[in-house]
């Protein structure tokens, strides 16, 4: 039977690499829009999968999911959609969760060894007077990494293998997951703090790899930020609104904290509404050198990108095809599968 996929919000101008996966018996459509209200309607009604970015699977667009048997977040994250309510309709929403491992892991790296290192400052100066700006003296964020704490908050795919190259560093790798069985940590041989506050105290760089739940929502806020060690960097690439920028802010105010890097934002894109971006804007010289923002880009490598669209591809088309579910996200809520 000929299948309809619908691309509601995809980066890919051409599907060519789905069209491989589905095979020429299905349909796949690509509007390419940023909301429900853009999309004609009977694109919703009759689509038997859905492939989504951005788009809320919610009350506005579930009830109009008339033929739906299956919903893939093309990434890892799933927090635009609701489980529950997609469940309820025996509509399977799935992830893929092991695509961009490797790049978002490299870029909390990446941001850690600037701070360090000195790499993204250095360059900024040099282009700006390289005669007079040869100096080491605009690295203000400088330290030695060998023998500090490297602070996970998250150990999943992405957290253990951001600790894994901390550790390659000379670094001791501590981390907070309370999802995570207890005694996972003596596989890998890290140290397990019991508390938020246990890691955050003890932490020399503290790296966010959690996804965004109703308990990690603003999981670092002003009483957090007070509780952690001073001097310390914080680097996110997981979901903007786990780190509250206000108070990151008042932290890096404070020299509570000595830098901070983000690839994600509570608000997306960026803009100088928020209070943190728009003091990295402003670039005052307290604040020069101590803030890096990312364009929610840790994931992406031309390679990354084809494993997500394909692996996107193949998950939706196992289920339609072969009856196959896996990454399965709201198994809990999925009583009636269409």
């Amino acid at each position: 039977m000929p299948l309809n996929v619908l691309y509601p919000d995809s980066r890919s101008e051409q599907l060519d690499l789905e069209a491989k996966v589905f095979g020429a018996d299905t349909t796949l459509l690509n509007p390419r829009k940023k909301s429900f209200e853009e999309i004609d309607l009977k694109a919703w009604q009759d689509c038997d999968g859905i492939v989504v970015a951005r788009i809320q699977m919610n009350t506005t667009v579930v009830p109009h999911l008339k033929k739906c048997r299956i919903i893939v977040r093309n990434g890892v994250g799933y927090d635009n959609c609701d489980l529950k309510l997609c469940g309820e309709a025996g509509i399977a929403v799935c992830n893929v969760p092991d695509y961009g491992t490797t790049e978002v892991a490299d870029t909390a790296l990446a941001m850690m060894l600037a701070f360090a290192r000195g790499t993204a400052i250095y360059d900024a100066t040099l282009r700006q007077d390289p005669t007079a700006n040869w100096t080491h003296t605009h690295n203000v964020t400088a330290r030695r990494l060998r023998g500090a704490t490297y602070g996970v908050i998250g150990m999943g795919r992405i957290g253990t293998a951001s600790a894994l190259r901390a550790r390659a560093f000379g670094m001791n790798v501590v981390f907070y997951d309370p999802q995570l069985s207890i005694g996972a940590e003596l596989s890998f041989g890290f140290t397990r703090a019991a508390k938020l506050e246990d890691l955050l105290t003890v932490a020399d760089v503290i790296t966010i790899h959690a996804p965004l739940t109703p308990e990690t929502n603003k999981m670092i806020n002003a009483d957090t930020v007070s509780k952690i060690k001073p001097g310390a960097y914080l680097i996110s690439t997981a979901r903007g609104p786990i780190c509250d920028t206000a108070a990151l802010l008042e932290g890096l105010k404070s020299n509570r904290l000595l830098a901070v890097g983000l690839d994600v934002l509570p608000s997306e894109p960026a803009t100088l509404a928020d209070p943190l971006v728009a003091a990295w804007r402003e670039n005052a010289p307290w604040i020069k050198g101590r803030v890096l923002l990312g364009p929610h880009s840790g994931f992406y490598s031309p390679d990354g990108l084809t494993d997500l669209r394909t692996k996107a591809a193949q998950t939706v088309c196992l289920y339609l095809k072969d009856n196959k579910l896996i990454n399965c996200v709201n198994a809990e809520f999925l009583k009636n599968p269409r």
